[in-house]
């Protein structure tokens, strides 16, 4: 977190300073605490002035809603950046993956998209469709293992959508906050995700 951030990100374009600047925020709220999200003190460890902040962000309240969509738009890019596949459950199990490898490397952006990390702020509704938007690669992968004959014809794709999501959120929540420990969290995972999943599979022999 040193003054040349600023510089560097300058000379790659406003649109990386400013993943740069919020970047730097969420690391200062993970390791200060909220008191580190003002103005003043994301410039000094930036290494520029509070104008690009405003001129970015429009105040503190802009710079938490900024994090909010940041981390949700992160995560949108990740699951599209997943290949398409005609194995329509393989390709959930590949955005499942993303899913995980997305939330520990940004890490910072998750606790604040869910662990209510900025005291007193509330997504607005355009917040809200952001974030909503951003499942909708999952949403519509589930659909697909449906209409492919994966899952039981009777299932509903949002509960599907959403009993995954649970499952997968719960075991990185208790993974980012040391519960699970690194040589057994991926397991975990996968068997979580995998129960899930397995509730709305077609029985092996058929039978509803």
């Amino acid at each position: 977190m040193s003054g040349g951030l600023f510089a560097r990100a300058q000379l790659e374009g406003q649109e990386a300073l400013r993943a740069a600047l919020l970047d730097l925020a969420a690391q200062l709220l993970a390791a200060e605490g909220p008191a580190a999200l003002t103005m003043r003190r994301i410039a000094t460890a930036a290494g520029c002035s509070t104008t690009v902040l405003y001129r970015h962000f429009g105040a503190k309240d802009g710079i938490a809603a900024a994090l909010y969509q940041e981390g949700f738009d992160r995560l949108r890019r990740g699951l599209e950046a997943v290949p398409p596949s005609a194995d329509a459950a393989a390709h959930l199990a590949a955005l499942g993956r993303a899913y995980r490898e997305n939330a520990l490397t940004e890490r910072n952006l998750y606790q604040v998209m869910f662990a209510g990390l900025i005291p007193g702020f509330t997504p607005t509704p355009e917040a809200r469709a952001v974030a909503a938007a951003s499942l909708e690669v999952l949403r519509e992968a589930v659909r697909a293992c449906a209409e492919s004959g994966v899952f039981r014809p009777d299932v509903d794709v949002e509960e599907v959508t959403d009993v995954i999501w649970a499952a997968a959120h719960g075991s990185i929540t208790l993974e980012l906050a040391g519960h699970f420990p690194a040589r057994t969290a991926e397991r975990r995972y996968r068997t979580l995700t995998r129960a899930a999943v397995a509730a709305f599979l077609v029985p092996a022999n058929g039978s509803p």
